[in-house]
């Protein structure tokens, strides 16, 4: 038994070695060079096929992701202008998507100029955890935390829900989203480990018990997507619809504040997530997670993108390291080996983002945004194998 988790080991050390020296030795050089527009600021949306950016309009969430990744560049020992490229993204940030009566905007052109004006909770989120991210590599001295805490308090003082959680606009629409929570809650425990003011811990808390109390369905234990003002499943199909990507999203971010509170119903919950998104998510063909299931567990959306190949590595790595089951091993080297199918590109350092059932790749451009994700997974295998072998 002890040499057979010690190969799960081993498998899952040799597929960080190779994830990692992609990302150092091929991703983060073109997603500098070609990914950051030099001339007019900010990071391009994406890459085609070819290696050249294609010029889009700006989306809010694509800074922050970019900020992030470069930050995690620099931990990760990558020798280029990692510091460079996060200063490049946030002075984009900070000049051009800042609203005069608070929150940040969803869209600017090349350049700058405003495309849309509307705030989306969901980019609210990653600014606040790119500024966690971008303080930690920058110091205090950038007055990261400040801005943080400005849009923390303003989404409070806007955007709260009157039960719990938040809005997904103003005035209230429906549905209401868990995922916009999730990276609020992942923001929050940044911030909470970079040492921020203890209203991120609160923050984080509301959101974990929202998550146990009203996103995951206790009866099946999956989490779901979509809600009405009553935090109850919307009714229809898409009250019913889970993402294995999700799940193991959750898993892994439960799994952290769970144990950082002594909380074994958080711990309980994470661990069934995680079952489930490896019972039901993943097809045994092709060895990745599907895009979308029911909440009977039959397929809804057989597709598959890039980013849950990505949260199965970080459930599956940090679920080895707080049990010593080593089939957790396994199942992070099984999702890093079904990660790297979307390396097939002729160019080094880019990804396809959708796999067709059929196991084609839909020929479009690589979407910048899918680089936190992998940055994200590649760091977490990283850390937690490091920890491993030198505890």
């Amino acid at each position: 038994m002890l040499m057979l988790n010690l190969k799960k080991f081993q498998e899952a050390a040799e597929v960080r070695d190779e994830l990692k020296s992609w990302l150092l030795d091929k991703a983060f050089p073109i997603w500098w060079e070609q990914g950051a527009d030099h001339a007019l600021g900010g990071f391009h949306e994406k890459i085609d096929q070819s290696g050249q950016a294609v010029n889009l309009l700006r989306r809010g969430r694509v800074q922050p992701r970019q900020i992030y990744s470069f930050a995690i560049a620099k931990e990760m020992g990558w020798t280029g202008p990692a510091l460079q490229a996060v200063r490049h993204g946030l002075d984009f940030l900070l000049t051009y998507y800042p609203l005069p009566a608070g929150g940040y905007r969803t869209l600017v052109a090349p350049g700058g100029a405003p495309a849309d004006d509307f705030i989306s909770l969901y980019d609210q989120a990653f600014i606040l955890f790119a500024l966690a991210s971008a303080h930690r590599v920058l110091g205090r001295e950038a007055g990261l935390e400040a801005r943080a805490v400005e849009l923390r308090d303003w989404l409070r003082s806007s955007r709260a829900h009157p039960r719990a959680g938040f809005e997904e606009t103003a005035p209230p629409t429906l549905p209401l989203k868990s995922n916009p929570h999730m990276h609020l809650f992942e923001a929050s425990l940044a911030w909470v480990e970079a040492g921020g003011d203890g209203h991120w811990q609160t923050m984080a808390d509301e959101i974990a018990e929202l998550a146990l109390t009203r996103f995951i369905d206790p009866r099946t234990g999956v989490l779901r997507e979509y809600f009405d003002a009553d935090w109850k499943p919307i009714p229809g199909d898409e009250g019913r619809l889970f993402e294995p990507g999700h799940q193991f999203e959750w898993a892994w971010l439960l799994l952290r504040w769970g144990q950082a509170k002594g909380r074994q119903d958080a711990m309980d919950a994470a661990f069934r997530l995680i079952a489930i998104g490896e019972t039901h998510g993943i097809d045994p063909v092709r060895g990745v997670a599907f895009n979308s299931l029911f909440d009977d567990f039959t397929v809804h959306d057989f597709q598959a993108r890039l980013w849950p190949q990505t949260e199965r590595i970080k459930a599956g790595v940090l679920a080895a390291s707080l049990t010593g089951n080593a089939d957790y091993w396994r199942m992070a080297s099984a999702g890093a080996r079904g990660l790297m199918k979307y390396f097939s590109n002729a160019v080094p350092g880019i990804w396809w983002d959708r796999l067709n059932p059929d196991n084609s790749f839909v020929a479009e451009a690589a979407p910048a945004t899918s680089l936190y994700h992998i940055v994200c997974a590649a760091h977490e295998l990283d850390v937690w194998i490091e920890k491993a072998i030198r505890p």
